[in-house]
């Protein structure tokens, strides 16, 4: 289930309605679909997209999405600190990025046109979108492993296109620990959690 974060405000929020009501109006989607017993952990992409066939098929005709794959990172993939770099600096694509956890974590850090920036920790049964044009960057957690179905009208347009900001740096993967917060901010022991 998953956790999402406005350090800016030092709230938490766990509970799934708080979670789509916040994401709501950015336009971005959170969906949890069922993990348990769907797919062996070693299953294969192709086992993957069978086992979720009908939840694929209705964000197909939903957003207009017209293939699906599956990314499987772990800490062993050749390159990888490269292929996360391209990801973890802010920019935005010119589709939506959608992905479905089956297996694993990650943090998007959203930066919306108004309001503070926050940041939803994924996991294994979480579905998120963000949509074309959204700024965000994304990182991996401390073991770098991620399983994910991925939708696209096309991949080409995602390819990120960078702001050339530099905002990321001063947040660190949630799932890293505590030093995401921003430069100055009051660091407790626990941030608090709200229900709604």
């Amino acid at each position: 289930m998953a956790l999402l974060r406005i350090p800016d405000e030092g709230r938490v929020l766990s509970d799934p309605e708080a979670i789509r009501s916040h994401l709501s109006p950015h336009g971005i989607w959170y969906e949890q679909w069922p993990v348990a017993g769907r797919v062996d952990r070693q299953a294969t992409a192709e086992q993957i997209l069978t086992a979720y066939a009908p939840e694929v098929d209705q964000l197909k005709a939903r957003g207009g999405y017209i293939t699906a794959d599956v990314i499987d990172v772990t800490a062993d993939v050749p390159g990888l600190q490269a292929m996360l770099d391209k990801f973890n600096k802010e920019h935005t694509h010119a589709e939506d990025e959608v992905r479905f956890i089956v297996r694993g974590s990650g943090v998007f850090h959203i930066h919306p046109n108004q309001g503070p920036i926050f940041a939803i920790e994924v996991m294994a049964g979480d579905l998120i979108n963000v949509p074309a044009g959204t700024l965000h960057w994304f990182d991996l957690c401390a073991d770098r492993d991620i399983r994910a179905i991925r939708l696209f009208r096309e991949k080409a347009g995602w390819t990120p296109v960078y702001s050339g900001s530099d905002v990321a740096v001063g947040y660190q993967p949630l799932c890293f620990g505590p030093n995401y917060l921003p430069a100055g901010t009051p660091r407790a022991a626990t941030l608090p959690e709200l229900s709604a």
